[in-house]
């Protein structure tokens, strides 16, 4: 029996298609100077990675990396995060390998743990000194990946009363950096119970919007 070429071709498609593996990806933290604790929210980004391996299908790495904003590791991570609550200070060599990482394709997603606002707004300033920080609207694709939030981000913990609010950093009409502000995105990603008052329907928003950012990056 004679097997047409492109009754072959489809075999083999689904043959090899049965096969595939996703790319593997490592997320990791930014580590700076200035005192800021660049290290809080230890268990965030190990739960961010299970949640968006298991309901984006993605195939990161199970621990997440830290790297330096001065080093050139930092164009192997497709993703990174920052938090903190006190004082950031980029070197020279920081910031053109920052503006570097994030114009050539990277993504940096900012979250304020509290207090880390009136550090991190003039830092940024000196990476992008034509650029400031923009609330993003509702529809904006960011809210509207895999999961839907048409408010906007959730709120995770409150502190001044404060409704949360997204801002971007928007580089050529490309997203390069997203900064949460009175929302505590990183918080929500932590172990259950870290936090007193911390509620299970608030922390799957807060991983389900740490999804969306994940995509986001991940497919511009």
């Amino acid at each position: 029996m004679k097997i047409s070429y492109n009754v072959l071709l489809i075999l083999c498609f689904f043959l090899l298609s049965s096969y595939y593996v996703p790319p593997t990806y490592t997320l990791a933290r930014l580590k700076y100077n200035g005192g800021g604790d660049w290290y809080g929210d230890r268990t965030a980004l190990p739960n961010l990675i299970k949640f968006c391996n298991q309901n984006l299908k993605t195939n990161f790495r199970a621990e997440d990396e830290t790297v330096e904003a001065s080093s050139a590791e930092l164009f192997n991570y497709a993703f990174i995060f920052m938090t903190g609550h006190g004082n950031v200070i980029f070197s020279d060599l920081e910031v053109r390998n920052l503006r570097k990482y994030l114009t050539g394709g990277g993504f940096l997603h900012i979250c304020d743990n509290y207090g880390l606002d009136q550090f991190i707004r003039p830092q940024m300033k000196r990476v992008f000194p034509e650029l400031s920080f923009v609330e993003l609207p509702l529809n904006y694709p960011i809210y509207h990946q895999k999961y839907d939030f048409p408010n906007g981000l959730p709120k995770v913990h409150e502190h001044d009363g404060k409704r949360p609010q997204g801002f971007g950093l928007i580089y050529k009409g490309r997203l390069v950096c997203f900064y949460d502000y009175q929302c505590d995105l990183g918080n929500g990603w932590e172990d259950y119970g870290t936090y007193a008052g911390d509620s299970q329907d608030v922390r799957l928003k807060a991983l389900k919007m740490g999804a969306n950012l994940v995509q986001y990056a991940l497919t511009q």
